[in-house]
């Protein structure tokens, strides 16, 4: 995939809000292509700065947490997540309670 994609998912991620998620699908559609749900996995995987870039703000379509979170786990990324203010549920966080709410344009 080639770098400019990976750079525009990551732009997007970086607007996540403290404090909500977004799934990945919502990530791939605000990136330019809703079928990229996969590509923004394997983007976060290889996050460059996740100082900056909060892939632990990103759920799936359930709202679970990843056990495969590149930077510690699962429970590294419920504890990023709930530090924020972010409760979650076996794992799941309430996307109705959570999701952020971007417009697609």
């Amino acid at each position: 995939m080639e770098a400019s994609v990976f750079e525009r998912i990551y732009e997007v991620v970086k607007q996540i809000p403290c404090g909500q998620v977004a799934t990945y699908g919502q990530i791939a559609a605000l990136a330019g292509n809703k079928r990229w749900a996969r590509v923004v996995g394997y983007a976060l995987h290889v996050n460059p700065d996740p100082e900056k870039i909060p892939c632990y703000r990103v759920v799936n379509r359930e709202g679970r947490v990843s056990e495969a979170f590149a930077f510690g786990g699962g429970n590294r990324q419920i504890t990023l997540l709930e530090a924020e203010g972010v409760r979650l549920t076996d794992g799941c966080v309430d996307l109705k309670r959570y999701q952020w709410e971007k417009p697609l344009y």
